[in-house]
C-alpha cells in the first residue's frame, strides 16, 4: 500500500498522527485563535475527570510510534515541572524504525510518554514503566507490544479505513484481537478530521480505532465548566475537529449497548459505532507539553489514547478485552450532549460524536479494582 503525503510526512499505510498544535502555526494546524481558551496540566485535567488515587499499578504501557522521536532532557524537565518522577521508557524497534528526534513529529511522541507517564502517576504515585514500539507497520508494532508483555497499549496514528483498504483493516483487527486475548487493552484515537476523517467521503470511521477489540477514543472541548463535541470547524464535514461515525468493514457490536444506529438510508457505514468513550481533545482548551526545548500547548485525539493507557495502567496487569464492561457501565463516563461533527450529531446516551462520553476516573476504576 502506498502512502500518502499527511500533515507530518509520508507514513505507510496511508496513516497520520493525530495532533493538533496552538497556538504556534505548524502544517496541518486548521485554526488557531489568539490565545487558547485554556490549557490543561495533565495533573489538572485528570482532577477535572475525578482521577483515582492509590491505584495498585504495574500495567506497562506500550507506545506505538511511527516517526519522531524524543530526549531525555525533554522529558526530565516535563515531568519535573509537574513535581513528578520521569518515568523508565524504553526504545523498541520493530523493524529497523529508531527513535530519530529533531522533526515534526517529536510533538506525537512528547505527547504520548508525557501524558500516559503523567497521567499513569497521578492515579499511582509510582512512576510508570514505559516501552515505545517504533515501526513501519502499526499492526506489527501492536504484536510486538503484546509480546513482550505489555499491559496496555495506545495508538496516535492511523487513517479512514477506505485508505487503509479491507483486508489490512482485517489484518488490524486480527491482531488487536489477539493481543487482547493475551490480556493487552488497545487504545487508539478516532482522527482530527471531522466526520469525513480526511477520506473521500463526507463519512469514515478511522483504523484501528474502528476495529473492535481497540477502544476508540473520541475528543472532546472541555473547560472547567463545560464539555461538548470537539469541532472547531462547525459545519464542515472535513475540519479540524473529531473522528467517529460508523464502519464499512466491521457489523454493528452486540456490546455496544444503546449505540444509535447509523441515520436512515445513508449511503456511508451502517456497522461498528466508532468511538467507544472520549476525552479533551481540542487545541483551544489543549495539553500543555515540553518538547525540542519549549513548552507547546497541543490537541488533537492523540491526546486521548494515552491519557486512557495512563488510567488502565493503573489498575493493573492484564485486563484485556474491557469494552464491553465500559458499554456495560455507561454511568462511569460523563455522557456529552452538546455538539457535533460534522455529519454527525451528539445526543443523551451514546453517541458516533463521544461514543460514551468522557472518564469519571474513580468510577472507571471501581469497575476493574473493586473500589477507589
Amino acid at each position: 500500500m502506498s502512502p500518502r503525503k499527511s500533515s507530518h510526512s509520508k507514513l505507510p499505510h496511508h496513516c497520520r498522527s493525530y495532533i493538533k498544535v496552538f497556538p504556534k502555526a505548524r502544517p496541518g494546524v486548521v485554526r488557531a485563535l489568539a490565545q487558547p481558551e485554556v490549557t490543561w496540566d495533565v495533573p489538572e485535567l485528570c482532577a477535572a475527570y475525578n482521577w483515582p488515587t492509590g491505584m495498585p499499578g504495574g500495567g506497562v504501557i506500550g507506545i506505538v510510534e511511527l516517526g519522531g522521536g524524543w530526549v531525555q532532557s525533554d522529558l526530565d524537565t516535563y515531568f519535573q515541572s509537574l513535581g513528578q518522577p520521569t518515568p523508565s521508557v524504553t526504545d523498541v524497534s520493530v523493524d529497523g524504525t529508531q527513535n530519530q528526534p529533531g522533526g515534526e513529529d517529536d510533538l506525537e511522541v512528547a505527547l504520548d510518554i508525557e501524558c500516559s507517564g503523567a497521567a499513569y502517576y497521578t492515579a499511582t504515585g509510582q512512576a510508570a514503566t514505559i516501552r515505545v514500539y517504533w515501526s513501519q507497520d502499526i499492526p506489527t508494532a501492536v504484536a510486538q507490544a503484546a509480546s513482550d508483555g505489555c499491559d496496555v497499549c495506545s495508538i496516535s496514528w492511523g487513517a479512514d479505513e477506505a485508505s487503509w483498504g479491507t483486508s489490512a483493516v482485517q489484518q488490524m483487527e486480527s491482531t488487536a484481537e489477539s493481543a487482547t486475548a493475551g490480556g493487552m487493552i488497545v487504545f487508539a484515537a478516532s482522527g482530527d478530521n471531522d466526520s469525513s476523517d480526511g477520506g473521500p467521503t463526507p463519512a469514515n470511521v478511522d483504523c484501528p480505532s474502528s476495529c473492535p477489540h481497540v477502544v476508540g477514543c473520541g475528543g472532546t472541548s472541555k473547560t472547567s465548566t463545560s464539555e461538548t463535541v470537539w469541532n472547531d470547524d462547525p459545519g464542515e464535514t472535513n475540519g479540524e475537529g473529531t473522528g467517529g461515525g460508523y464502519s464499512t468493514v466491521f457489523p454493528v457490536q452486540s456490546w455496544q449497548i444503546g449505540a444509535p444506529p447509523a441515520p436512515a438510508n445513508t449511503p456511508y457505514g451502517t456497522g461498528r459505532m466508532v468511538p467507544d468513550v472520549s476525552a479533551n481533545a481540542d487545541p483551544n482548551t489543549g495539553y500543555n507539553i515540553y518538547v525540542q526545548g519549549s513548552t507547546e500547548v497541543v490537541g488533537g485525539t492523540s491526546a486521548d489514547a494515552p491519557l486512557y493507557a495512563g488510567l488502565f495502567a493503573s489498575f493493573g496487569t492484564k485486563l484485556g478485552f474491557v469494552t464491553p464492561t465500559l458499554w456495560q457501565n455507561q454511568t462511569a463516563f460523563n455522557d456529552i450532549t452538546v455538539g457535533n461533527n460534522g455529519y454527525y450529531d451528539a445526543a443523551v446516551g451514546p453517541d458516533p460524536c463521544s461514543g460514551i462520553g468522557s472518564p469519571i476516573g474513580a468510577a472507571i476504576a471501581a469497575l476493574f479494582t473493586g473500589g477507589a
